[in-house]
């Protein structure tokens, strides 16, 4: 019997060392980190040439509504009897309303729209890159949770084995650990499988491979004031590109109220030859249409309710973008203060049960099942804290995308 109480002590005594080294193991080597990853992803050369053709069909229309039309050159010959007739003209269209000014800076205003828009494709392409890297962060910080666990399984495991094999735990027991172990196996396979989609996806996204890891922190920093966040509204990429869509549409509209007719200049000459006589003469042209009928009055409606549509646009986007920011931010706050909070309040005394509850097994105090409910609480805790860091992130991304904003 004594042989019995001081191998059973041995093999506990090896269980809390196997345990003490699960806790303090190293951590991997960091990765990259989402600044990293945001460079990488915004500077691919695919991404900025796609930036620039649009830019550039913009400016093409620019260079459109800036360019003169084209004079026009006739050529006629008339021949009756012995009289033959020759004329040419040349005719040049003259804008004298200002129509073409004021076309140019509609297509200018829309360059200025296009280059927002850019930004706002690069603003979103940022949400997209930060969403990638943080849900490969919290993947990865979920991995190394549930496999501390299945170690920790693994190495009382090893122990009850012996203690089974001694006569000294109950079969139960051991049926409920290894059940418990086949779980955190489970869990830990289905974590790395979305571990490796999320890193596939981030490489994707980047253009290069992402690597085994990458450094960070989930849970995001107190955002910045309210007031101050309010103030960054106006400077929203796609609110400029709405603003500079109401400046085009306003030009248009000037453009299309310009009725007067269009005038057009040449001159010619002409050459009649009747025989053995031959007469040269001079043509000075000037043609105009005349507006009975078609006085602009469907471009002049049109134009009018584009114009009064982009500024109805303009008002409901910046309407409902300070709507959301106040809702948004008070999200975020209370996320962090909950993520906080809970890690502090649940997380860390989680810790303090499965030390207690390993002594406690040690001094044949409590129960196998005690301790592995200790264990499984713990980590519940530590995936539940993940989950609320993971929402807190979510908020902050989404709040920097609404103000425009992926400094962190």
């Amino acid at each position: 019997m004594y042989h019995d109480r001081f191998s059973c002590k041995k093999h506990l005594a090896a269980m809390a060392l196997a345990l003490g080294l699960c806790a303090g193991a190293v951590p991997a080597s960091a990765g990259i980190t989402e600044a990293e990853a945001l460079r990488l992803g915004l500077g691919r050369a695919e991404f900025s040439e796609l930036l620039r053709a649009r830019v550039g069909e913009a400016e093409a229309d620019a260079l459109a509504a800036d360019t003169w039309a084209n004079p026009t050159l006739e050529l006629e010959r008339e021949k009756t009897g012995n009289t033959r007739e020759t004329t040419w003209k040349i005719m040049q269209p003259l804008d004298l309303s200002g129509r073409r000014g004021l076309r140019e800076d509609a297509a200018r205003h829309r360059i200025r729209a296009t280059e927002s828009d850019n930004l706002a494709r690069r603003n979103e392409r940022a949400v997209e890159l930060r969403r990638a890297f943080h849900l490969f962060l919290r993947q990865q910080e979920t991995v190394g949770a549930v496999d501390n666990w299945v170690v920790r399984f693994a190495a009382i495991g090893s122990v009850v084995d012996k203690l089974a094999r001694a006569g000294e735990v109950a079969g139960y027991d051991r049926r409920r650990l290894t059940r418990e172990q086949r779980s955190a196996e489970a869990k830990l396979a289905e974590a790395r499988a979305e571990l490796e989609r999320g890193r596939a996806r981030l490489s994707a996204l980047i253009g290069t491979d992402a690597g085994e890891t990458v450094a960070g922190r989930l849970l995001p920093q107190i955002p910045p004031a309210l007031p101050d966040l309010q103030a960054r509204l106006g400077m929203r990429p796609d609110i400029s590109a709405l603003a500079a869509r109401v400046d085009a549409a306003q030009a248009d509209n000037a453009a299309a109220q310009r009725n007067l007719p269009e005038l057009s200049v040449g001159i010619g000459g002409k050459r009649v030859e009747d025989g053995a006589s031959r007469d040269n003469g001079n043509l000075l042209l000037l043609s105009f249409n005349l507006p009975l009928f078609d006085r602009q009055q469907a471009g002049d409606r049109r134009t009018a309710a584009q114009a009064m549509a982009a500024r109805a646009e303009l008002g409901l986007a910046r309407q409902q973008a300070e709507g959301e920011l106040v809702g948004l931010h008070r999200q975020l706050t209370q996320l962090i203060a909950t993520a906080e909070r809970y890690r502090s309040d649940a997380v860390a005394p989680s810790a303090e049960l499965v030390r207690i509850g390993e002594a406690a097994y040690r001094a044949g105090e409590s129960t196998l099942l005690e301790l592995l409910d200790a264990y499984k609480g713990a980590l519940e805790a530590e995936l539940t804290a993940l989950d609320l860091e993971w929402k807190a992130r979510e908020a902050r991304i989404e709040l920097d995308q609404l103000t425009g904003n992926h400094s962190q």
